[in-house]
């Protein structure tokens, strides 16, 4: 342990938020200093839980923000306090998460650029590939001093680590061939985030390929493009091009039940108590995780944010709740309105949702193998070789992101499913299965992994004199560099799909991103 811990900001108090609050006193020696959250709730009760218990007395200063342009205006003012030897100034902070809507992240990030913090940056890591490219600017000059990380937690679960070392280090089944990976979104899962919740509509968030599953294009890359080592000199295995095809399939008007007739909301609609999408059955039964199982996290802190203050008393809660999930809107509402919130009591079939809720994107890589003299491998394209990745959302699931993944190689193939991976070698005719540590259900220990990460990256630039490039190298494992061309795929993959047409990968890059 360090005599100095890691001081953390967190920005943005809600779900994500509180998953890295929880994790950084969990799984680190940072210690969570300030927060940044608009909703009084929120923000006083992030306070109480990971920054200050004591309620006989205040937090200390700069415990609590309402806007984070608010903290930044007081982080510039408590420098210029420390510089000018003000006695009993507050100690600051060293890193920030931002786990604000995404449509911000850009904003926040750039903002706080001059403030020379390490940064953790809540999956995606912005909504449009300028916007991405422009963190990268803000960003780069940094990368001496400071570490910078996104969240695609799924890089840094104990399943997903053993599975890189199985494929690009002990080479289990030889040469990558093809991926075939699935994320199976979960049926109401999918209808809670995505037709009734934040990311319901492209033009006020982004695709459902960046804002659900740019984690899977990622950890694809990571698997078939990125070096086995992260402080390799091989180049990456750059792809060739990419197609993607995917709809609005489900949740549209024409598929409303006609027993719905003419309702827009659950709780006045005729076909709600068989309906598998009813507001009643997700958010208030027992059947999944409503208010029934006396559940206070994830969906029901999003729908009743301030649901731990009714004590776990389930009668006192269930008014409120049916009150939320009776609030609709109709023709006379003007836009602004529908778009400035969550409506978790709309019929899925009558909302606002234009996101694909099914999605399949195509990814190719070309023969390009090292210099003879760098290659090491038996043969002369060695991991290089021609391949393939095929990617596959889709909503309509009894799954819930516990993602699956056939990995087909020269020499065997591997069956990957979030908690157990089947190595089937062709040499010998055996199959082993492997059992990685299932550390928590948060992204399959991803969530605690990245904190973890990432606090120790800070720690050892803070109190042990590492060098930033060695701390992102050896703890953070991937680069700036990474985190735009995963991105910038999706976005590739979202010009393939509605423009019907294939994307050859160079080219594109280099008109749409050029020299990063």
């Amino acid at each position: 342990m360090s005599t100095k811990p890691p001081r953390i900001l967190i920005i943005g108090a809600g779900s994500r938020g509180r998953v890295y609050g929880r994790c950084t006193i969990q799984s680190s020696n940072g210690v969570v200093v300030t927060v940044c959250e608009p909703d009084d709730y929120k923000r006083e009760e992030y306070v109480r839980t990971f920054i200050w218990s004591d309620r006989k007395r205040p937090p200390p200063e700069g415990s609590a923000f309402a806007d984070w342009h608010d903290f930044i205006e007081w982080e510039v003012c408590r420098r210029q306090r420390e510089a000018a030897g003000e006695k009993d100034v507050p100690e600051g902070v060293d890193a920030a998460f931002i786990c604000v809507r995404d449509e911000i992240h850009h904003d926040v990030v750039v903002a706080l650029a001059p403030l020379n913090l390490h940064i953790m940056c809540e999956k995606p890591l912005a909504t449009t590939l300028d916007d991405c490219v422009s963190i990268y600017r803000a960003m780069a000059p940094l990368q001496p001093t400071k570490v910078f990380s996104v969240g695609h937690v799924l890089r840094y679960s104990p399943h997903n680590m053993m599975l890189r070392k199985l494929l690009l280090e002990d080479q289990a089944i030889g040469e990558i061939l093809s991926v075939v990976h699935t994320e199976p979104v979960g049926f109401w899962h999918f209808a809670h985030s995505y037709v009734r919740g934040n990311w319901r509509k492209e033009s006020t968030t982004a695709p459902s390929l960046l804002t659900k599953s740019c984690h899977d294009i990622d950890i694809i890359l990571w698997l078939l493009c990125s070096p086995a080592r992260p402080d390799s000199d091989e180049p990456p295995h750059i792809p060739s091009e990419v197609t993607s095809t995917g709809s609005l399939q489900f949740f549209k008007k024409s598929r409303k039940p006609k027993a719905a007739g003419s309702a827009t909301n659950c709780l006045s609609c005729a076909a709600e108590p068989d309906c598998i999408y009813s507001s009643r059955r997700i958010y208030e039964s027992a059947r999944h995780q409503g208010l029934e199982t006396k559940n206070t996290r994830w969906p029901m802190s999003v729908v009743l944010p301030d649901i731990e203050s009714f004590g776990g008393d389930i009668e006192r809660a269930r008014p409120e709740l049916l009150r939320t999930l009776a609030e609709d809107y109709d023709a006379s509402t003007p836009q602004s309105v529908i778009d400035a919130r969550n409506w978790f009591g709309r019929c899925v079939f009558e909302s606002d949702n234009d996101v694909c809720d099914e999605q399949v994107v195509t990814i190719k890589w070309d023969e390009d193998p090292l210099p003879s003299a760098q290659n090491t491998y038996p043969d002369a394209v060695g991991n290089r070789g021609a391949k393939q990745a095929t990617f596959h959302m889709i909503a309509q699931t009894k799954r819930q992101c516990h993602r699956f993944t056939y990995i087909y190689g020269t020499t065997g193939e591997i069956y990957a499913d979030s908690r157990t991976i089947t190595v089937e070698d062709f040499k010998t005719g055996t199959q082993k299965v492997y059992h990685p540590k299932l550390e928590s259900l948060g992204h399959g220990g991803g969530d605690h992994g990245i904190t973890r990460q990432f606090i120790l990256a800070v720690d050892r630039v803070k109190n042990h004199g590492w060098a930033a490039p060695r701390a992102q190298r050896e703890f953070i494992g991937c680069s700036l560099e990474e985190i735009i061309r995963s991105h910038a795929m999706v976005f590739a993959a979202e010009e393939a799909r509605t423009g019907r047409k294939f994307i050859d990968w160079k080219s594109w890059w280099d008109e749409k991103v050029g020299t990063i």
